[in-house]
């Protein structure tokens, strides 16, 4: 049996809704539904059976369900996760709202840093101590373990993290500490830090611990739900997660690090994109991939998305780095911002239009959809606008009301400011547009890059309907909806290698180079990420891949260098030394020589092949698409209302041109050319619109 004959479920819950592609038989089916925020399980369920049914799929029949979700973050991003406790060496009880000192904003007296997840009330000290070499300098005092837990218990608490000083070279006191406390406390999650992230700077160790703690009881009650509602439902295949990494696993093992699970959803969005960019030979895309809660950006450089080890999550201050909670984990690099559909719009104290964080969620939701929310939001703007359809709203299964989207937009806004209501709701999407454009700028400075000569993929719900002017806004000539654009992570998932990352520290100089404990270290984190790909795909052909983390000696950064995955030697040095000059020569255009080189991290990922597009069909002859109707869309820069073609997306064939302005609508979403872009419907089906003056290539 081919692999297209095998039925394959990819699940995607977002803040506002959840997202459920399904293929088999070489078809895809999809469908979006209206996250149920109590009890997610009861969305997917819904969302599963209505696509399993419309396609004649038996549950008994789908060989994989590949599941993906924001719910780690949001509960990150509102602090609704779980009532978590730390553990630490005694005199380090301060150490994660210290953070590491260092300010992401230098001239702003008021500057603020966001809370540490765990209170300074709940955070306890131990006497203990370990020094960076491993060596035991103060014994752990297992009678003050014990006495911690009483006031654990009095406190109602649900998880602790137990991070000690340098427990990534000896875990032994974090591996003590955690038996202790399991025993007194059951029913309570533990995390300890050497499990969660290996790696040395205690801050951003023993951050990412707390927060694994932190969602570590929603998400095990959620997955464990989830997994025996499918069962229940006749689903006996297996259940995997993706991971923020872009590889997949088990639930087991993303119950124990629910962490790994932060970036999820946006993951398999990142994999969507990259797959899209190599079906349509695309060497540099920005993914764009905006839903109901928050948009996604992300670089992609040859059909890879950017990876990293580390990265924030819950940016308080302009998207700046530093402003955020640090995870340490293998995640796909992206900015996050609050900034979909739902994000509630108002007039702050300076009389500015203010757009997010904050979001209606699915439930009440925006004012349109007539569920008790009277907030004005991105989508009761839009379809005031008129770029979205009252009547055929997520394919007719909502039906909007616009009348209560005019009222919200006008108290919300257009009465603070005198502004009438179509002004008001032109301004309200122009502010997201500029939130969305300037995090991508931010984003592609941070890493060197300009955004002005990519071509960017929209996706998501709401990506299309706001890909123009977010492309005009960041100067790209060209934007991408392809098929299946409303349920991109979804359709990701199933693209996904199973996959695992190890990252641990081993620092060592390259003058004194070992390359036989380095072996060691590298077969353990070999052995751990293989056992969990080949208990997923047992019997496959694995890939390993290799980074080490250096630096030249004394300074504060470190850059990732691919290095060979294969047993290393003496000799090797000389390559490692190649290897790092290399690449930072290719980011600081020139290396430096003379000074001694040093290796402080190791990541080593195992996965399965990534599955390939095939051959791109030819686009024919073109033709002039035939619009199904017109609409009256608002132009803001003119103020007046467009009389502006629709066309159905379902009825446009390859070769079919459309000019701008437009709405081309389909179930899940809706893309909307502004005057400046056109678009043609290429051999794939996808929407490819370019700017009016640019050259097509």
């Amino acid at each position: 049996m081919s692999e297209t004959d095998i039925a394959r479920l990819g699940v995607d819950i977002g803040g506002t809704f959840t997202d459920v592609a399904l293929e088999a038989t070489g078809q895809r089916w999809s469908t979006k539904v209206l996250t149920t925020t109590e009890a997610p399980e009861q969305g997917v369920m819904n969302a599963i059976r209505t696509i399993t049914a419309e396609a004649g799929v038996d549950p008994g029949s789908v060989g994989v369900v590949i599941h993906g979700t924001t719910l780690a973050t949001n509960a990150l991003i509102e602090r609704k996760g779980a009532k978590t406790a730390l553990v630490t060496t005694e005199g380090f009880r301060d150490s994660i709202e210290m953070r590491s000192e260092s300010r992401y904003e230098q001239y702003d007296v008021y500057l603020e840093m966001p809370p540490p997840l765990v209170p300074r009330r709940r955070r306890y000290t131990v006497r203990e101590r370990i020094d960076a070499r491993g060596g035991v300098r103060l014994p752990l005092d297992t009678a003050a373990v014990e006495a911690l837990a009483p006031r654990l218990l009095a406190d109602d608490v649900e998880a602790v993290a137990i991070g000690f000083l340098h427990a990534y070279v000896n875990p032994d006191h974090e591996r003590r500490t955690g038996d202790i406390l399991t025993a007194l406390l059951p029913g309570v999650a533990i995390s300890l830090s050497h499990e969660v992230s290996p790696e040395m700077r205690e801050y951003e160790r023993i951050s990412t611990t707390c927060a694994n703690a932190y969602v570590q009881p929603r998400m095990a009650g959620y997955l464990a739900n989830l997994d025996a509602e499918l069962r229940r439902a006749g689903f006996a295949c297996p259940l995997l997660m993706m991971l923020s990494g872009g590889g997949l696993a088990t639930v087991d093992t993303s119950i124990r690090f629910p962490v790994r699970l932060v970036e999820s959803g946006p993951a398999g969005g990142a994999i969507f994109a990259s797959h899209v960019a190599a079906e349509c030979g695309l060497e540099r895309v920005l993914s764009f991939d905006m839903g109901g809660t928050t948009a996604k950006i992300c670089l992609i450089d040859e059909s890879r998305p950017q990876t990293s080890h580390a990265f924030e999550v819950a940016r308080i201050y302009r998207f700046k780095k530093g402003s955020g909670l640090p995870l340490r984990i293998p995640v796909i690099e992206m900015v996050e911002i609050g900034a979909g559909g739902g994000s509630i719009a108002r007039v702050d104290s300076l009389n500015r239009i203010a757009v997010g964080p904050d979001s209606a969620g699915s439930i009440p939701g925006p004012a349109c959809y007539g569920q008790g929310g009277g907030n004005a939001t991105v989508t009761d703007a839009d379809l005031l606008l008129g770029r979205l359809d009252a009547e055929d709203f997520a394919g007719g299964d909502i039906r909007l009301d616009t009348k209560a989207a005019k009222n919200a937009i006008r108290g919300d806004v257009g009465e603070p400011l005198s502004l009438e209501p179509n002004l008001a709701a032109f301004a309200v999407a122009e502010m997201v547009d500029e939130n969305m454009s300037n995090a991508a700028r931010v984003h592609g400075i941070e890493s060197g890059k300009d955004t002005a000569g990519y071509t960017l993929i929209a996706f998501g719900g709401a990506a299309p309907v706001h890909a123009s002017r977010v492309a005009e806004k960041l100067n790209i000539d060209r934007f991408l909806v392809p098929t299946a654009a409303g349920v991109g992570s979804a359709v990701g998932f199933l693209r996904a290698p199973v996959a695992y990352e190890v990252v641990r520290s081993n620092y060592q100089r390259l003058e004194d180079f070992d390359p036989g404990t380095l072996n060691t270290v590298l077969g353990e984190m070999r052995d751990e990420a293989t056992a969990v790909v080949s208990g997923v795909s047992p019997g496959a052909v694995l890939s390993e891949t290799r980074i080490a983390f250096m630096r030249y000696l004394g300074q504060g950064h470190e850059i990732p260098v691919d290095v060979p995955a294969r047993k290393l030697v003496v000799a090797d040095r000389e390559l490692l030394v190649t290897l790092f000059e290399k690449a930072y020569a290719r980011l600081y255009s020139r290396a430096v020589p003379g000074v001694d080189i040093e290796i402080l991290t190791w990541t080593l990922l195992v996965s399965t092949p990534a599955s390939t597009p095939g051959a791109t069909p030819e686009t024919p002859a073109s033709h002039v698409a035939t619009p199904v109707g017109h609409r009256m869309v608002y132009e803001g820069t003119g103020g007046n209302r467009i009389e502006t073609p629709v066309y159905a997306r379902e009825g446009l064939v390859p070769g079919a041109t459309i000019r701008g302005p437009a709405v081309i609508v389909e179930r899940e979403t809706a893309t909307v050319l502004s005057p400046l872009f056109d678009a043609t419907i290429d051999g794939r089906g996808y929407i490819d619109c370019r700017r009016r003056h640019a050259a097509v290539t």
